[in-house]
């Protein structure tokens, strides 16, 4: 063998190495030196005569690029999410997608409401962001996709499943969408009878509810930015949203009630069969979300719009409660004035239908825990 030769399997052999960790590098790089020698003599033996680079080179190239073969010595996963957490990033992506949907459609619709002159540059903002804050979802799960498989991480609620919890999972079947009410699903082959989804699965439920509120918190703390909610646009000119202190005064508990959500949905993943206890969770957080309404119901001032020298408040009012209100919706004045006026009415209606909902998640489950 020629020495320009030995010196084309030094370098391949180098920078397989420089992949390895220096534990295993010596001994991985002899026995690939061994596998690569055996091979030229055989190609010697065959030819008869000693290989030229461009036939070492042939050989190397058999056995795989550096990158690739150093891969197959290294410990651990090959992928950064295998095939086991690959439908749940899936999932996990779609349920996310869904919920920042959601968001940035409540945005675009304020700022609709603001301005309808600037309605085209609105909707390409909102695009913007919500492909934006698309592909910073999409990297966080991958991140923590990729330490699950690292560290061999596999929830109970991952592995541990019951088959009455997957109807969610039949809303990804084409046949279910594609069949129309009293219409026959003709397919070739034998008949098989479309997946009828009978009501929202649990394990679902709990996953769409951690992506939101994990996507909440993020936000709440700084993480994560969704410029439509910090301005609007009114006829052309940009109108700040001031917080009111009274977000200031409940950050904590604003945050720690979010927080005991998730604690919630996670212990229903992890214990489907403990419905008292769930139960009475959900009670002592109905309770905690019914006294955050009404401090900051009683507070009055929300939000302050700013837009040069006007200025206007998004506030709480009982007065608001009113069905002619909401019969003018956003007939007034398209002004700072007019625009705080229509969000004090559409808060004031979200923040009351919340309570009720709240009073009712109380007595019902106070009746799933004491009930046979």
């Amino acid at each position: 063998m020629t020495t320009k030769s030995e010196a084309i399997i030094d370098r391949y052999l180098e920078a397989v190495a420089a992949q390895l960790s220096p534990e295993t590098r010596d001994d991985i790089t002899a026995e690939l030196r061994e596998l690569i020698l055996s091979r030229l003599d055989a190609r010697e033996e065959e030819l008869g005569r000693a290989p030229t680079e461009a036939e070492v080179e042939a050989v190397l190239k058999e056995i795989g690029h550096p990158l690739v073969v150093a891969a197959r010595y290294r410990p651990g996963p090959d992928s950064l999410i295998g095939p086991e957490l690959f439908p749940w990033w899936l999932y996990g992506v779609k349920a996310g997608a869904l919920v920042l949907l959601a968001i940035h459609a409540i945005s675009l619709f304020i700022t609709l409401i603001s301005g309808p002159r600037d309605a085209g540059q609105a909707i390409g903002q909102a695009f913007h962001s919500f492909f934006g804050s698309g592909l910073t979802l999409i990297g966080a799960l991958t991140l923590a996709g990729a330490i699950m498989e690292h560290y061999r991480i596999r929830p109970r609620w991952m592995t541990e499943w019951r088959a009455k919890d997957l109807s969610a999972f039949g809303l990804s079947d084409p046949m279910t969408w594609g069949a129309t009410a009293g219409e026959a699903v003709k397919t070739r082959g034998p008949a098989l009878r479309p997946v009828r989804v009978s009501g929202p699965s649990p394990a679902g439920e709990s996953v769409f509810a951690l992506v939101g509120l994990g996507l909440f918190v993020g936000w709440w703390l700084g993480l994560l930015n969704f410029p439509g909610l910090q301005a609007l646009t009114l006829g052309g000119e940009t109108a700040t949203i001031t917080p009111a202190p009274i977000w200031g005064v409940l950050f904590a508990p604003i945050l720690f009630y979010a927080l005991a959500q998730m604690g919630e949905e996670l212990f229903k993943l992890t214990n489907p069969g403990a419905p008292r206890i769930r139960a009475l969770m959900r009670i002592g957080i109905a309770v905690a979300g019914l006294w955050l309404t009404w401090t900051i119901f009683q507070a009055g001032h929300w939000f302050t719009l700013s837009a040069d020298d006007e200025t206007g408040r998004v506030v709480g009012d009982w007065a608001l409660l009113n069905i002619d209100r909401m019969r003018t919706l956003g007939d007034g004045p398209r002004d700072v004035a007019g625009i705080a006026l229509t969000l004090s009415v559409v808060f004031t209606w979200v923040a009351a239908i919340g309570a009720v909902s709240m009073v009712y998640s109380i007595f019902a489950n106070a009746w799933r825990a004491v009930r046979p």
